[in-house]
């Protein structure tokens, strides 16, 4: 299986950004209504660290509790997104689902490996109907490391790439890549930061150049 594409999902091609601050300050809000929180929903410090698992998250916003109250804020927001996504909260990038069948009809196997939960990925795919087009989804819940180059060779190692892509916003997308001998594509989106992005192989502002990228570089292999 050759010139494959691992696609990250949030701020790639899902637009976490319109679900996260409402799944964000319903969690807020409930651990206010708890008394376990006091002062406004910190949106700006999650955004900072966009992309990483929630389980650093929660170590990062919530450092003053322990391991079962972040669990169980880790698990209250999780249903929270997801009831977002199911009622249209959401939205993919443009020109995802353009790129995804011409990724088809071109025999390009595609993949996600993303740093969200088994649940909330599947809540995504199911809702847009992804699995027409992705070969197989990939959480960092199914690893016992929360390093997205592991995960990235997890598929590696499954399908046998020889060679491929890896497509996403944040610095571990690039490192994965790095790290399993594959191109890596930056998505200048909304959590993108330049000093990560200057560490990829390409820089895109909108989905539609990943084709002419691909195209460009599986011609002249």
């Amino acid at each position: 299986m050759e010139h494959a594409l691992i696609f990250d999902m949030d701020g790639t091609l899902f637009r976490t950004d319109l679900i996260l601050e409402l799944a964000l300050d319903e969690t807020f809000d409930y651990l206010r209504s708890e008394e376990k929180w006091i002062g406004p929903t910190p949106i700006d410090q999650y955004r900072n660290i966009m992309g990483v698992p929630l389980p650093v998250v929660w170590n990062t916003l919530l450092p003053q509790y322990d391991e079962q109250t972040r669990e169980e804020v880790d698990a209250y927001f999780l249903t929270r997104l997801i009831k977002n996504i199911q009622n249209g909260n959401g939205a993919l990038y443009a020109g995802v689902l353009e790129l995804f069948e011409r990724l088809n009809q071109l025999n390009h196997p595609i993949f996600i490996a993303s740093n969200g939960l088994v649940d909330y990925l599947q809540a995504i795919v199911t809702h847009y109907g992804l699995d027409h087009w992705i070969t197989e989804t990939y959480s960092i819940q199914q690893i016992d490391t929360l390093d997205k180059g592991d995960l990235v060779a997890e598929v590696v190692k499954k399908y046998e790439l020889q060679d491929g892509f890896v497509v996403g916003d944040r610095l571990s997308d690039i490192m994965a890549a790095r790290a399993n001998g594959l191109t890596s594509i930056g998505c200048r989106f909304d959590f993108a930061q330049e000093a990560e992005l200057k560490e990829a192989d390409y820089v895109v502002n909108h989905l539609s150049e990943v084709l002419d990228i691909v195209l460009k570089e599986t011609v002249s292999l």
